[in-house]
């Protein structure tokens, strides 16, 4: 079943225009699966639905969490999906298991004053002023648009000419949506187009080519990696004196939606904006929006009153 592996991938790369960490995930949990089935001598091309809710069990045993369970059984029922539609196997037995669903919880989310003290301090990280403006550059970006980090240090250069209040970005499965920029946000990328220009025209005068990417680095990719953008948040969050456990970019995504949400925000307003397929996955962010109502209710119903 192994030797489905490829096909599967390629198949969700063509149809759904899976994006390449999406690729690399469906690896990674199939993986997973088959070497659990390899483990327990387990025919993955005729067992049954009992051996794929005993790897789920397991999986719960090792204390991996309901939303890791849920993503590990989705791509086990697609990858026998495709096996079924591509007549590999006369059944789907994943069809019919039901998952550990997906918990609500929106972790602890940043407040608007840890975010600004997050931003202010992003300028006072980095070797030199170049630095330090392509981090208050990033900071800004990512929390004045909600975006996720692949689509934040993956921008095009192109995307930030003539000075937009809009940028165009393209998520996942290479959808796109328009997002607009803040006053903030728009003079630092403006600021720093004029730094990074120089350093590519000082980099092309030695022979290098010239980078289509915002924030461009020496990386495979061309531009700054997610790991780096990760490690550089948690610097930050040390200069603004707050835990680094506490901070990621998505956090800062989560940030992004709550507050907005909390300022009176429509939430299929939010849902374009982060560029979620459903409403139900932007729906977690309603916590906000039962606070606000019971503050209402507190506020404004004659029998609150004292």
């Amino acid at each position: 079943m192994s030797d489905w592996l490829g096909p599967f991938l390629e198949t969700k790369a063509a149809e759904a225009g899976a994006a390449k960490n999406t690729l690399l995930a469906y690896a990674r949990d199939l993986n997973s699966f088959l070497g659990w089935c390899d483990h327990h001598n387990h025919a993955p091309e005729r067992l049954g639905a009992t051996e794929i809710e005993a790897y789920l069990v397991a999986c719960d045993a090792q204390g991996l969490a309901k939303s890791t369970r849920a993503r590990r059984l989705s791509a086990i029922k697609q990858y026998y999906r495709f096996a079924y539609e591509e007549r590999l196997r006369a059944d789907n037995p994943a069809l019919e298991i039901s998952g550990p669903g997906r918990s609500k919880a929106l972790p602890k989310v940043l407040s608007e004053q840890e975010v600004g003290r997050l931003l202010v301090s992003a300028g006072a990280v980095g070797r030199g002023s170049g630095e330090r403006l392509r981090n208050r550059c990033l900071m800004e970006l990512l929390y004045a648009t909600g975006m996720r980090v692949s689509e934040l240090v993956g921008l095009p250069v192109a995307a930030a000419r003539g000075n937009p209040r809009y940028l165009l970005i393209r998520g996942k499965g290479g959808k796109e949506r328009i997002v607009p920029l803040s006053p903030d946000a728009r003079t630092l990328v403006q600021e720093w187009l004029v730094l990074r220009d120089a350093a590519e025209e000082a980099a092309r005068a030695k022979g290098r080519a010239a980078s289509r990417f915002l924030f461009p680095s020496q990386s495979k990719a061309g531009h700054m990696t997610r790991h780096r953008f990760y490690l550089l948040i948690k610097e930050i969050a040390v200069v603004a004196g707050i835990s680094p456990e506490a901070v990621s970019p998505h956090k800062l995504r989560h940030a992004f939606a709550t507050h907005l949400l909390a300022n009176g925000a429509d939430l299929r307003a939010i849902q374009t904006l982060l560029g979620h397929a459903d409403v139900a996955t932007t729906e977690i962010y309603t916590h906000v929006l039962e606070k606000r109502l019971a503050d209402l209710v507190l506020n404004h119903h004659p029998m609150a009153k004292d």
